[in-house]
């Protein structure tokens, strides 16, 4: 755990221009550019996408007859969520191939249009890890081996209490982590919301003894001396620790796990639990959401309801 950047105070090796013009960038093309327009995490969920449309009898350049006829089939077992990004894929990698996009055809429009009224837009919505979900859960993850409950227990904690998605968690160095006499900062360095990585802070306060996010920490750094790199990373099944970071997966499948090993449904919960669980929490105890969205980083309130309105309505009076 680090309380600054590694570079942070040291003296420059940088000799100053003489100049006195900007430094000249290194040229990059356009396809550069244009290629660093989109997170890897995006684009490797449009190729899967493609993948899955080519799986299923479809083609690059696509017809509309190809497209109507994926819909069909796949909007019996597949969200419509799903299909609506399944198209914005198969669109892009058209037009990229230089074709014109089969999505814009009146008769696809119509189709998903029809599919939309038939089943509806309802999204899943997982199961929140609320506070005593969360305390059950880190008791049984104290049953595995060392390392392993070690570094599960703070990612739980830390992940709890920062609201981060899971991509940001896995994310976090030791170098991102400054610690105050009242808990921790941690700086997202690039998010879902922020592609171009103008950045942001979140903070996590000390807490009550086993349930201390930054006391779970500072026992994982201490078993396996990470201190700088990646924070949260692999563990084998003998207890090792790998040097590569966890996957976004990897944090889903952890907490499946806990909920499963207190006797839960794994299937009604994922990596977003975390989060999800944060703000359910905060809203019941009565944070506003100008709060709870300066932690999560949320960009409006819009996506706050989904969990302030059901606290909300659950404190309703009756008036019969």
């Amino acid at each position: 755990m680090k309380n600054h950047h590694p570079n942070d105070g040291a003296p420059s090796t940088e000799i100053a221009p003489t100049t006195g013009k900007p430094e000249k960038r290194q040229r990059l093309t356009a396809d550069t550019y244009i290629a660093a327009a989109q997170s890897q995490a995006t684009k490797h969920g449009y190729a899967a996408d493609v993948r899955h449309f080519c799986d299923h009898g479809g083609t690059i350049p696509a017809t509309p007859e190809q497209v109507i006829a994926y819909l069909v089939d796949a909007a019996s077992t597949l969200a419509v969520a799903t299909l609506e990004r399944r198209l914005i894929a198969i669109g892009k990698a058209c037009v990229a191939a230089g074709h014109p996009s089969p999505v814009k055809h009146p008769q696809v429009k119509r189709t998903m249009q029809g599919i939309r009224r038939t089943i509806g837009t309802r999204q899943r919505r997982v199961k929140p890890v609320v506070k005593d979900d969360l305390l059950e859960m880190l008791l049984v993850l104290g049953q595995q081996k060392p390392i392993k409950a070690a570094r599960d227990q703070a990612l739980l904690l830390i992940g709890w209490g920062s609201a981060m998605r899971r991509s940001e968690l896995v994310s976090i160095r030791c170098e991102d982590i400054t610690e105050h006499a009242t808990g921790l900062e941690i700086l997202i360095v690039r998010s879902k919301t922020d592609q171009e990585g103008a950045g942001r802070t979140c903070f996590i306060p000390y807490a009550n003894g086993d349930r201390c996010p930054i006391k779970a920490l500072k026992h994982w750094q201490e078993l396996t001396g990470i201190r700088t790199g990646w924070l949260f990373r692999a563990v084998d099944r003998h207890d090792n620790v790998s040097e590569k970071p966890l996957s976004a997966q990897s944090v889903a499948l952890i907490v499946k796990d806990a909920v499963r090993r207190v006797g839960g449904d794994p299937s009604a919960v994922s990596g977003h639990s975390l989060r999800a669980g944060y703000c359910t929490q905060a809203a019941m105890a009565g944070l506003q959401p100008w709060q709870i969205r300066d932690q999560t980083g949320h960009t409006s309130d819009l996506m706050l309801a989904r969990y302030i309105r059901p606290v909300a309505k659950r404190k309703l009076p009756s008036l019969l």
